[in-house]
């Protein structure tokens, strides 16, 4: 029975990765609305034909450029991510190589850094930076690698200087920064009970596992529950850097994290999460 379920959604995603292309792609050429609205309805649609069950905490920043940055754990946290808010991502250059995988990355009109040289990773700050102006949302995974879903690692800066530059000014005549939303990712339960730290990995994708395999035995396990919470936007200023905003981004990320993990994500965040 598993093996069919495996089956039948390899063969769903397919077909509707296949229909779907072509449509994403006349989007993009002619720069339509449907680019940004279209991604986010697939990916919906994925989560529930996969059997992913979205518990949302808080709201994502919408109509205006936002740098959310979130912690990561697999490629499940792409359905995930984009189907709780329309978004793009930022991601790692070799992904842009991978077969279908790589292909939907492009359609999703995700930014591609090279992490190996420091003067591509400039530039690639630069064209982020663009897209948080032109109005994008955009995810940022600061770890630089996914994990196995039972923690956070540490947050890396050299990404996040893209939100340091001004984008216009308020209504009050205030210098106006693009917003930074940390975002905590929580693998919690699966066939409705509580996912244990050791039937994590069962979707968590990190090390040395092979992609195909995994997936694989993702769609045979079953039903997956994920609490995504959305913390309240940071506002970026001057006396207010990179680096420090790695620091309270990392904070605010575990602590949803933690709360998840223990089953409390449905409470208020501590005073702590909320004064950062």
């Amino acid at each position: 029975m598993p093996t069919l379920r495996a089956f039948t959604l390899a063969l769903a995603f397919f077909a509707l990765t296949v229909l779907s292309a072509p449509v994403q792609w006349i989007s993009i050429r002619f720069g339509w609305k449907l680019q940004t609205r279209y991604p986010h309805a697939y990916h919906k649609f994925l989560c529930r034909l996969f059997g992913i069950r979205l518990h949302v905490i808080g709201e994502p920043v919408k109509g205006r450029g936002v740098l959310m940055v979130a912690n990561h754990t697999g490629y499940f946290d792409i359905l995930i991510m984009s189907a709780a808010a329309p978004v793009s991502f930022v991601a790692k250059s070799e992904v842009a190589g991978w077969p279908l995988f790589g292909l939907m990355a492009k359609l999703q009109r995700s930014v591609f850094v090279d992490r190996s040289r420091r003067a591509a990773a400039a530039d690639s700050a630069k064209v982020i930076r663009d897209r948080l102006k032109a109005g994008d949302a955009l995810v940022l995974f600061p770890e630089g690698t996914s994990t196995d879903g039972n923690h956070v690692q540490t947050f890396k800066s050299a990404l996040m200087g893209a939100v340091e530059s001004e984008v216009g000014v308020d209504a009050e005549g205030h210098t106006e920064y693009v917003p930074v939303q940390p975002v905590s990712i929580s693998y919690v339960g699966f066939h409705g009970i509580p996912l244990g730290r050791e039937n994590r990995p069962f979707f968590a994708w990190y090390g040395d596992m092979d992609l195909m395999p995994h997936v694989w035995e993702a769609f045979k396990t079953g039903p997956l529950d994920v609490v995504v919470e959305f913390h309240a936007p940071l506002k970026v200023g001057p006396g207010f850097g990179r680096k420090q905003l790695a620091g309270v981004t990392e904070k605010l990320v575990r602590e949803g994290q933690m709360r998840a993990l223990q089953g409390n994500w449905g409470e208020e965040p501590p005073a702590s999460a909320a004064a950062a």
